[in-house]
């Protein structure tokens, strides 16, 4: 039998289109907050803390400059796929300023949105066979990702006491020749776990010994509470370390809808991040660009705006929070936009989400969406009018405490 008549053969044995796609999509599921949102729409009165957005509208000043590159008509193709001159030469400056040390503009790369820009990096490092190890808990995009191009993802997970904490010798030794990046966020998405300066000094020390790569998401860093940015492998590492950092719009500057991000990597690897761009997405849209120029260069208002806003919704929270005795409250965290706990004797949050859900009209996020270190815990987000996060947790205080 030839090989065609097998492949009819096999299409007639009644196999269907599921059949025929990757094995690594095959088992890829879109991970949200599904049944608690069904569960949600049949009640009144819900306040929805389960997702990572705030709630404010982005300010005129970034959507006047977007509708005034529309009226200008800047409605073509971006030629170059790195993003516009002005966009890049806004993100040296930022970056140079932030960071007290000049990130070139050559050294810059925009994405349409953070996780475009996090997929990049993956794909110029990864390949069949390789593997990415991770520090858990983790945004479950992290993990899916690294599987979507094939690689192994590895999960190194924190450890807890009363606070999470990074061991790098576990870290370092879940390393083999097949490791081609370390991954972590920070400050983190759930826990607000951010890495410190030496443990970033460790980090590139070992990446400089091995050659694996560092990826370093750092989209949270404007929301630090103990400075203006939280510590970055930016100012540490040279310009052709293997060193890949990822940003996004969307949580300083109130941009989540907007999907634009950037990735600032090493300058020898630019044509190739423009030549993965171009085939990836084909750019993002100018408009979009004008705006997050706008951004950077009159935000910093808006970027403390939010911090404070944060860090005072935290605050609120903890305060509510520290009144349930059935709950585990790790210290506050030292950035990010979350508060992160778990219920005494619960292993698994799923059930307790839909019970507080139930009872107190709040909607957490169940900490298995993070990783199996983390199915204990449900996520708040604080990034919400502190009056409301108010509201939630004296709610949850009346039906828990």
């Amino acid at each position: 039998m030839s090989f065609i008549d097998k492949l009819i053969a096999q299409q007639n044995s009644g196999l269907n289109a599921f059949s025929g796609i990757r094995d690594q999509i095959k088992d890829l599921r879109t991970e949200n907050i599904a049944d608690l949102a069904v569960k949600a729409s049949r009640l009144e009165g819900v306040i929805p803390l389960w997702y990572g957005e705030g709630d404010i509208v982005t300010p005129a000043f970034i959507r006047e400059a977007a509708k005034a590159a529309i009226d200008d008509g800047q409605t073509f193709y971006v030629p170059d796929m790195r993003g516009t001159g002005r966009l890049k030469t806004a993100l040296s400056e930022y970056q140079t300023r932030l960071y007290g040390k000049t990130i070139d503009v050559t050294r810059s790369t925009v994405a349409p949105s953070g996780m475009q820009a996090l997929y990049i990096a993956l794909a110029l490092i990864t390949d069949m066979g390789s593997n990415v190890v991770y520090v858990a808990p983790q945004w479950p995009n992290i993990h899916n990702a690294i599987h979507l191009l094939g690689a192994e993802p590895r999960a190194v997970a924190l450890d807890f006491d009363t606070d999470w904490r990074l061991d790098l010798d576990k870290l370092f030794a879940a390393c083999d020749a097949r490791t081609r990046a370390i991954f972590l966020s920070t400050p983190s998405n759930p826990t607000g776990w951010t890495a410190s300066r030496e443990e970033m000094a460790a980090l590139l020390d070992f990446s400089r010994r091995t050659g694996i790569w560092i990826i370093s998401d750092e989209v949270y860093a404007r929301l630090y509470f103990e400075g203006d940015v939280a510590p970055s492998m930016l100012p540490i590492a040279d310009a052709e370390d293997r060193v890949i950092t990822i940003n996004s719009f969307s949580k300083a500057w109130a941009m989540t809808g907007w999907r634009i991000g950037w990735l600032t990597h090493p300058a020898s690897v630019a044509d190739q991040i423009a030549a993965m761009t171009q085939y990836i997405n084909s750019g993002t849209a100018a408009i979009i660009q004008a705006g997050a120029v706008a951004a950077l260069e009159q935000g910093e208002p808006l970027v403390a705006e939010i911090r404070n806003r944060v860090r005072e919704g935290l605050d609120v929270a903890y305060a509510g929070l520290s009144k349930i005795p059935s709950l585990i409250l790790p210290e506050k965290p030292r950035g990010g936009m979350y508060a992160f706990f778990s219920m005494k004797g619960v292993p698994d949050a799923r059930e307790a989400c839909m019970t507080i859900l139930e009872k107190s009209r709040v909607g957490l996020a169940p900490g298995h969406l993070f990783g199996a270190s983390s199915a204990s815990f449900m996520r708040m987000c604080t990034f919400r009018e502190p009056g409301q996060i108010r509201t939630a947790v004296d709610r949850m205080v009346e039906a828990l405490g």
